[in-house]
């Protein structure tokens, strides 16, 4: 192994993507920055990269060591691309895979689960991140966020079923031990924040911070369904209301110790985030 590995961060503009990639360039580390448009980032070699251009991988994993996931985004099969890409990986030299998943995807489960199951049959050194849902969902550039901003409310069909939210940033920071620690963690990670919040709870806080008003309506799981296939594939929306449905049902009331274990210290609090991130207006 080399002693200053080349890490290869897939997903590189992306909410952790970007994150990780400049802790990674912070902390001295060759970073190889793969996105859609090669988007120059700070201390790192940009690439283009596209899950679904093969053509794209062998330019980006020239020389890489390691290598960071994020999973092409709203694909309800994303094995059948991700995989093949994998296996070239480890035929190019990579001895490192660290993949994001979700905490509400088991290993062998839907989706991105599929790749979790194979990940340790194709590399030595291996970590599955499942971090619980963004904090950054309510403050960033998904849709919760934008109906906060626009019409002050959070639409789900989670009832009062309470998630962990966890920071981005959180993320970022296991993400970078996962990549780079001299041993690799070998097994999957369930990251949360510090405490469990319903969408009411968000609520709150949101308009705590922010001085406006913002409430969560509760959707039936078949309306959550529709109002989500109006913008994305029907079986992508199956997924995600189900999602919620799981929340409701209590699947994501947890919390783990995780960042604190391997960060060395607590994960943010959504206040602490919203306080960061939408108090001045962001």
């Amino acid at each position: 192994m080399t002693a200053t590995p080349t890490i290869l961060v897939i997903g590189a503009t992306g909410t952790t993507g970007s994150r990780t990639a400049a802790r990674l360039s912070a902390a001295g580390h060759r970073v190889k920055a793969a996105s859609r448009r090669a988007t120059p980032l700070p201390g790192a070699e940009p690439f283009r990269f596209d899950w679904y251009d093969p053509a794209t991988f062998g330019n980006a994993l020239t020389g890489a060591d390691r290598v960071y996931l994020v999973p092409p985004v709203g694909d309800p099969d994303p094995a059948v691309v991700m995989l093949p890409f994998l296996r070239q990986a480890r035929a190019a030299g990579v001895e490192r895979a660290v993949l994001l998943s979700s905490s509400a995807i088991p290993e062998g489960g839907a989706a991105v689960g599929v790749v979790h199951q194979a990940l340790p049959g194709l590399f030595e050194q291996w970590a599955v991140l499942r971090p619980s849902w963004f904090m950054q969902n309510f403050t960033g550039t998904h849709a919760h966020a934008d109906s906060i901003r626009e019409h002050g409310v959070i639409l789900t069909a989670a009832g009062t079923g309470r998630v962990g939210f966890v920071d981005a940033d959180d993320i970022a920071a296991v993400a970078v031990h996962a990549l780079t620690h001299d041993d690799a963690p070998d097994t999957d990670l369930v990251l949360t924040g510090p405490e469990a919040l319903n969408h009411d709870d968000i609520a709150t806080i949101v308009a705590q911070v922010t001085g406006r008003p913002v409430a969560h309506h509760h959707l039936t799981h078949d309306a959550m369904r529709d109002r989500l296939a109006a913008v994305i594939p029907l079986e992508f929306a199956t997924m995600l209301a189900g999602m919620d449905r799981a929340i409701a049902e209590g699947a994501e009331d947890r919390t783990t110790d995780t960042v604190l274990r391997l960060t060395g210290r607590p994960p943010h609090s959504f206040r602490a985030v919203a306080e960061r991130e939408l108090a001045h207006g962001g």
